[in-house]
């Protein structure tokens, strides 16, 4: 499974549709299958989005930010 996005042509420039896809083979060819939809998302939520269905999680907060505190 993977995020697929898509930039809105239409609408409000910066923003992008987004989807959960999974792949699969039907009669030897790959084939994409929408799971979920998310709707319209701008470009600073996409990396969170992504990050969320991730196998390896990773950091969103650098390093710096965290020994600050």
């Amino acid at each position: 499974m993977f995020v697929k996005v898509v930039q809105n042509s239409k609408g409000k420039k910066g923003t992008y549709y987004c989807s959960l896809v999974e792949s699969y083979r039907s009669e030897g060819k790959v084939k994409h299958r929408t799971i979920r939809s998310f709707g319209l998302l701008t470009e600073e939520q996409i990396p969170y989005l992504k990050a969320m269905y991730a196998k390896n999680k990773p950091r969103l907060v650098d390093d710096d930010q965290t020994s600050e505190k």
